[in-house]
């Protein structure tokens, strides 16, 4: 009994942005734990050779990839047509997929900020509607958004991003309470700096890199397997009481103070 709350064998998981950084983190943490997972990501090569070199490390478990872009809504309805072509229905979504373009409020066109919302906030939210019909078929699903500590407070982001992440908290409090009758748990993840390629550019300016070490407590980048850990978390039996919550993963930055 004690095993199976710390196993997702048999269970199926959705991941978007599964090629890379976070996204293939939490895809290899969830095959490790016995899931089988469905990958997809708007990278087709990238994502291929992902899906290929996790089937060969994980040879008992089911991988499969679909290339799309959660940020167009035919993207969206193709990508769960997908899902239930597979017949196990879907026990875990996880909505990771994500971008940004950084710069001044009065800078941004309106497709820029208009493209970043499309992709980080109104992909979950379609994407979790689309999933709610299979996600009911089993009783007990979990929906783990990938939030950010700008989503709670400024980090220099540019506002629209800290916007769609601070509207993806929200979210998910609100599916968790709605959807709590129906079986399915939804939490997310506030990571700050992760080691990936997406923060390698500011990470490598001496300066600004110290002035962030000087704001996380525990005086480094976290890694995309500690921000997978805690996804896996979310969604394994273990924390079937835990609805609704957005746990950071932040070496302590957002609760320094002076």
């Amino acid at each position: 009994m004690l095993k199976r709350r710390w196993r997702l064998d048999g269970q199926t998981a959705l991941v978007t942005g599964a090629s890379a950084g976070i996204g293939l983190a939490i895809t290899r943490e969830l095959l490790g734990f016995g899931a089988n997972v469905l990958m997809v990501a708007r990278d087709e090569d990238a994502l291929m050779n992902a899906r290929d070199e996790l089937g060969d490390e994980f040879p008992e478990a089911d991988v499969a990839a679909m290339p799309a872009d959660v940020s167009g809504d035919e993207d969206r309805q193709a990508i769960l047509d997908w899902v239930e072509d597979q017949g196990n229905g879907l026990n875990i979504l996880v909505n990771n997929a994500g971008g940004n373009v950084s710069k001044a409020a009065v800078d941004y066109t309106e497709d820029e900020w208009r493209e970043i919302f499309e992709t980080n906030l109104f992909s979950a939210f379609e994407l979790s509607r689309y999933a709610h019909p299979l996600l009911l078929r089993h009783a007990m699903s979990s929906i783990v958004n990938v939030g950010s500590v700008s989503g709670l407070i400024s980090v220099r982001t540019g506002a629209p991003y800290g916007m769609t992440k601070a509207a993806l908290h929200q979210l998910t409090r609100n599916l968790a309470v709605e959807w709590a009758e129906d079986g399915i748990r939804v939490n997310a993840v506030a990571p700050w700096y992760i080691r990936t390629r997406r923060t390698s550019g500011p990470l490598s300016d001496p300066d600004y890199y110290e002035e962030v070490m000087t704001r996380t407590p525990m005086r480094r980048v976290g890694e995309p397997e500690e921000v997978a850990a805690a996804v896996a978390f979310l969604c394994l039996p273990a924390s079937s009481y835990v609805t609704g919550e957005c746990i950071a993963v932040d070496g302590g930055f957002l609760r320094y103070g002076f």
